[in-house]
């Protein structure tokens, strides 16, 4: 298909611009910029509200289903052990290096690749394609996708766009993150005054470390609690009257957000405060047309552990990406150019006479 080896020589193209223009999270007014001019140089009608770029199918009926591509544009800031230049988009080979090229550069191309082969056919696929690569993921924020969505029609599917190797993640793992404060009351600690809360905090962080919920995913696995933060006192020699943690609580697809929040609540005695809970798991049905599409190219089905903007999607959705997250946020970040001919290969092949 000749049309759909020129668009992967843009979107490479694209993904090298993407990379010397840094986009960390809330900062990604420039690689906007490169989204709108990329979208209208191929002939599409792209629409951005902050920084978040995306186009609607030019035959969109609203009488067919709907189907979201999605990835984002924002990176994590560079560690200090990086020894290539992050902005430098160097291609040796096969490999291009540089910082959002695996997180999640080379999805978001692969589907505006994929969005614009749908777009430069003769004839409509059965449903409407929306491509929207959107800001802030990184940091979950508030002007990235959860602003996006109530702009769009009817979402029937999402495609999230993030490094699986191609495989298809069919459940991802909620996150909610509780702010505990264990009270107690001042004294010498000298003598037996006072009401420790350090005492009192070991104490709900021990059942955070023991306790198991009941409910156990087949692909997920269990819930995961971890304390990863501590502060309490005020001097060596004050009892200290208030103890905080933070529990890090990774979610299965069996339980919402607020149902653990409520089961926490009701076995410790530190007051839990959950900083959000829109960061649901999710999970999509083995019998969904996508899936079996998938399995029948070959496609591996696995449950995710790591976070991203599916887990604000109230509708179905699957994640799927050119890349490896093992390369994720680390020094030297890359991805193969041959991941990237191969990623929207396997986009345009799942969709390509998909029917929901």
């Amino acid at each position: 298909m000749p049309e759909l080896e020129h668009l992967t020589t843009d979107a490479i193209a694209l993904l090298r611009q993407l990379i010397q223009t840094p986009s960390f999270s809330r900062e990604e007014s420039g690689t906007a910029d490169l989204l709108v001019a990329f979208l209208e140089r191929h002939g599409a009608q792209p629409q951005r509200d902050a920084n978040n770029v995306w186009a609607l199918s030019r035959h969109f009926d609203p009488n067919k289903p709907t189907i979201l591509l999605n990835s984002h544009h924002d990176t994590v800031k560079p560690g200090s052990t990086w020894t290539y230049a992050p902005f430098g988009a160097v291609v040796e080979g096969d490999r291009l290096t540089g910082l959002g090229s695996n997180d999640a550069g080379a999805s978001a191309v692969c589907l505006l690749a994929t969005f614009l082969y749908f777009e430069q056919q003769p004839t409509a696929p059965p449903f409407n394609l929306i491509c929207a690569i959107t800001a802030e993921e990184e940091v979950s924020g508030a002007d990235g996708i959860r602003r996006l969505l109530p702009l769009l029609p009817t979402i029937h599917l999402g495609i999230v766009g993030e490094p699986t190797q191609m495989d298809l993640a069919v459940a991802e793992k909620g996150l909610v993150v509780l702010d505990c404060v264990a009270h107690g009351r001042t004294g010498h600690a000298a003598r037996e005054e006072g009401e420790n809360a350090l005492y009192k905090a070991v104490a709900d962080i021990r059942w955070f470390e023991t306790f198991r919920f009941p409910l156990v995913s087949e692909l997920l696995g269990p819930v995961k609690m971890t304390v990863t933060q501590i502060q309490a006192g005020s001097q060596h020699n004050v009892v200290p009257d208030q103890c905080i943690f933070v529990v890090d609580v990774r979610t299965n697809e069996l339980y919402s957000n607020l149902e653990v929040v409520e089961l926490v609540r009701r076995h410790v005695s530190s007051n839990v405060t959950p900083r959000s809970t829109h960061l649901n798991s999710s999970r999509i049905a083995l019998t969904h047309p996508l899936v079996q599409r998938g399995l029948a190219l070959g496609r591996r089905t696995f449950g995710s552990v790591t976070l991203s903007d599916q887990s604000m999607m109230p509708f179905t959705t699957i994640k799927i990406g050119p890349g490896d997250s093992a390369r994720s946020h680390t020094p030297d970040e890359y991805i193969l150019l041959s991941e990237i001919r191969a990623g929207v290969q396997g986009y345009v092949e799942l969709l390509d006479g998909l029917e929901l």
